[in-house]
């Protein structure tokens, strides 16, 4: 027999650690080679982690909610010879799933005094004062290691400085204007952007009989990303009704052609190139705030917000300004997908520019989405239904017909977004729509 050494990997450059929150198999269990093995948590998404090699479980080294640093023994193999997997790389690739969050089903309803905060588990490093870090205050204070050496060439404490990226981390770009304003700037930024590690939830008392479930990392992630949202920028929102009979008919005419190429056209993919081609247009809409100036993005990346069972995720399409309605929809079925699958990467998630929420699908007439940091505006898609409608004739005479009809709603940061501005984009995204280009279908 050959033993095999399972690590915890590394999901990406600036991922230091991993929480192991679910072992799928048990010591004793027989696993194939790339059968999933246990679930990780880090703070980009969570990840199914397949066995490295067929044989047996034969040693559990990390118990599920441990939280280690990446290349860490996880657990031991025991292989036939001749089996065993080549020795890991001193920087493992990330597996080829690395799905969103699943959420943690307690194995029993806790008592009340569950309510307050559980002691973290070891295995999490501890800050200089022998306290213990938060995953969102080792995500600032880590951040990527091009920010970390530019850091120490400056003397510049990380945690100083606000970050405009995901989940307030501290970019190339938030450190190199640190410096650069750093001769006459103070030593605090005076308009800091609040990372996640900020924010407060304050404990309620749970009664007989209530059921307490901690929550998993996702549905943390977005609790604190969404206060702390709120409370950074200044939200406005606008609605503007808009009439998809035109989209309804050049999809009814097209979703076969689309089928046979193995793409569902939706609605969304008429929203999302109507979004994508108006935000060259309207460039404030697709920015970012970075203390006291505006970081105007050069490419369109939009987000879809994709509902799991586990909770919200968004990927990302990339420059989807360049893609036709076929690549868009084409996008939009492949992340939404391998949203569903646990097959999302970290980079799948990263680097959005605006975003597009659609609940729409489940109903609501209408709502008012909360902006997605550090981008300034997000667009709220509700139900697309037939409704009755005033319509004017060529002859100036009005009557009532059925239309297909929805309302589309944008938040955005009036600290850099005026209403003028919204409202001409969407203005624009709304007339788009209604004439929409058969051509372009």
């Amino acid at each position: 027999m050959a033993r095999v050494d399972v690590l915890m990997p590394q999901m990406g450059e600036s991922i230091a650690e991993g929480t192991l929150s679910k072992w799928l198999k048990k010591v004793g269990d027989s696993v194939k080679r790339d059968e999933p093995l246990f679930e990780i948590s880090t703070d980009k998404v969570d990840a199914e982690i397949p066995a490295p090699a067929a044989g047996v479980l034969a040693e559990i080294k990390v118990q599920e909610g441990q939280t280690v640093p990446v290349q860490t023994l996880v657990a031991v193999l025991e292989t036939e010879k001749g089996a065993a997997a080549p020795p890991a790389p001193s920087k493992p690739e990330a597996p080829k799933a690395a799905p969103p969050p699943k959420p943690e089903a307690p194995k029993a309803a806790p008592s009340p005094t569950a309510a307050a905060p559980a002691a973290r588990p070891s295995g999490r490093p501890a800050d200089g004062d022998g306290g213990v870090q938060t995953a969102e205050e080792r995500l600032r204070t880590k951040s990527t290691p091009l920010v970390r050496k530019i850091a120490a060439e400056h003397s510049v404490d990380i945690s100083r400085i606000p970050g405009s990226g995901y989940a307030g981390r501290v970019t190339k770009q938030d450190i190199l204007g640190y410096i650069e304003r750093a001769p006459t700037a103070p030593t605090a930024p005076r308009s800091p952007l609040p990372g996640p590690s900020g924010v407060e939830h304050p404990s309620v008392e749970a009664w007989p009989g209530d059921r307490v479930e901690p929550w998993s990392k996702i549905r943390k992630i977005t609790a604190d990303h969404m206060v702390m949202s709120k409370r950074v920028s200044a939200h406005v929102a606008s609605f503007f009704e808009v009439d998809f009979t035109r989209v309804a008919q050049l999809r009814g005419k097209a979703k076969g052609s689309y089928s046979e190429r193995g793409v569902n056209l939706t609605f969304l993919a008429f929203i999302a190139k109507a979004c994508a081609e108006n935000l060259r247009k309207h460039p404030i809409v697709n920015t970012a705030v970075s203390g006291d100036s505006t970081i105007y993005r050069a490419d369109v990346n939009i987000g879809i917000a994709v509902a799991l069972d586990w909770g919200l995720i968004v990927p990302v399409i990339k420059h989807a300004d360049e893609l036709s309605l076929m690549g868009i929809a084409r996008a939009i079925n492949d992340l939404g997908e391998r949203a569903r699958t646990k097959k999302l990467l970290p980079d799948d998630i990263q680097r959005g520019t605006f975003t597009i929420t659609n609940p729409g699908g489940f109903g609501p007439f209408a709502g008012i989405p909360i902006i997605n940091q550090p981008q300034v505006a997000i667009l709220g898609v509700g139900a697309i239904e037939k409704r009755p409608k005033v319509v004017t004739a060529a002859d100036g005479t009005d009557s009532i017909a059925v239309r297909t009809m929805g309302m589309l709603t944008m938040s955005y940061d009036h600290r850099v977004v005026d209403g003028a501005d919204a409202d001409k984009f969407l203005a624009d995204v709304k007339q788009l729509l209604q004439e929409f280009p058969e051509g372009a279908v």
